[in-house]
């Protein structure tokens, strides 16, 4: 059986990794056949696939449609899992909750969408509130969800004060969480002047993302 497993896991990895949805899917209804648990399913199987995807892409050895398409595989497998996943109440092991979004006016978030894809690939739980989303959004969201960390994205120069809306906000409400930004618009200079943190690409994200919470990079 343990052999099985093992083989089964690495398929779901592999799968992943060279953007083969239907092996994907297949080598999950296995698992699943195999008592194979869920969450070992995402975490040592379908989660290892797509980090080494998004590794591949901050070394500019694959497309940002690649990656894209590795975390809809890997979605469409997870949602074969969800079933058994619900049976057994079982929850992944979650290392801190973000808040992330692209600030209001700005209707950009492509960037956005790599950064959740790789935060949620490394452990992290994302509540993305998605793109031209009002500062109060942040605010309300981060308090809601007790969130660690808050990602405010702006890719226009018109909307990059948002993000120093956003902190301000942040800070007016006293929420207890880092602040990161982000996007075209954003430089490592304006993020020491609002009081945030800096990450220029989805891969510097998740890095940035765990010296915040003290994991080591």
């Amino acid at each position: 059986m343990a052999e099985d497993k093992q083989a089964i896991l690495s398929e779901l990895e592999n799968s992943v990794k060279t953007l083969r949805q239907e092996d994907a899917e297949n080598a999950t209804r296995r698992a699943l056949a195999a008592g194979v648990s869920p969450v070992e399913a995402i975490e040592k199987g379908l989660a290892r696939g797509i980090r080494e995807v998004g590794e591949k892409f901050s070394r500019k050895e694959m497309f940002v449609v690649e990656l894209i398409y590795a975390a809809e595989i890997m979605s469409s497998a997870i949602k074969i899992l969800e079933p058994e996943l619900k049976k057994r109440a079982e929850k992944r092991h979650v290392l801190a909750h973000v808040v992330l979004g692209t600030v209001a006016g700005d209707i950009h978030d492509i960037g956005k969408n790599l950064v959740r894809i790789m935060l949620e690939a490394n452990g992290f739980e994302v509540h993305d509130i998605g793109k031209d989303a009002p500062t109060d959004k942040f605010v309300s969201t981060a308090k809601e969800v007790e969130a660690t960390i808050v990602g405010a994205s702006s890719l226009m120069t018109t909307t990059v004060m948002g993000q120093k809306q956003v902190g301000d906000a942040l800070r007016a409400a006293s929420i207890n969480a880092s602040y990161m930004i982000g996007g075209a618009a954003a430089t490592e200079a304006w993020a020491k002047e609002i009081g945030a943190v800096y990450s220029g690409d989805a891969g510097s994200a998740v890095d940035a993302a765990k010296l915040l919470i003290g994991k080591e990079v």
